[in-house]
């Protein structure tokens, strides 16, 4: 019997999970040119729950400090190596909306993240509208897939809590 791996309408239900990125692509705007946005084998997981979404990204090859505590470089460099936020989120027929409630820089904590998604049984694929690149001023847009991690036997998601 063959599996249904196609791609259903966005749900909530469909959404519940933890999720392992497999890759972030930038695309320029003007030119159509892809880079990778984090390396190769970039880390990241995202975590829908019922009430929360967690986002929790690491930069591929992150330089372990040498000492505790890091030095102030080595701080810079560890948080301009990752990002993390987490907050509530809904959900729309083409797109997921992150409520950013708090986040690793104040500057996202408030604000609202629309990442337009196609998603099957084993894959979550999200598109950002365009955005200016903090780095070098380009329009970019990020394309950013993960593949759902596998559930423990017996393990199910439950929308309320038994008591």
């Amino acid at each position: 019997m063959a599996q249904d791996t196609s791609v259903r309408p966005l749900s909530r239900d469909l959404l519940l999970g933890s999720w392992k990125m497999t890759s972030w692509m930038t695309r320029d705007v003007a030119t159509g040119e892809r880079r990778e946005a984090l390396g190769q084998d970039p880390q990241g997981i995202v975590i829908y729950m019922p009430e929360r979404v967690i986002f929790f990204i690491l930069k591929n090859n992150r330089k372990r400090p040498e000492r505790l505590p890091p030095s102030d470089q080595e701080k810079i460099a560890l948080f301009e190596s990752m990002f993390a936020y987490s907050g509530s989120y809904t959900v729309e027929p083409d797109r997921v909306v992150h409520h950013v409630d708090m986040s690793w820089n104040e500057a996202w904590s408030g604000t609202e993240q629309v990442r337009f998604c196609s998603v099957d049984e084993h894959t979550l694929s999200y598109t950002s509208p365009p955005s200016q690149n903090p780095f070098d001023g380009r329009e970019i847009v990020h394309e950013v897939t993960y593949v759902r991690e596998k559930r423990q036997a017996g393990q199910a998601y439950r929308s309320r809590v038994s008591t």
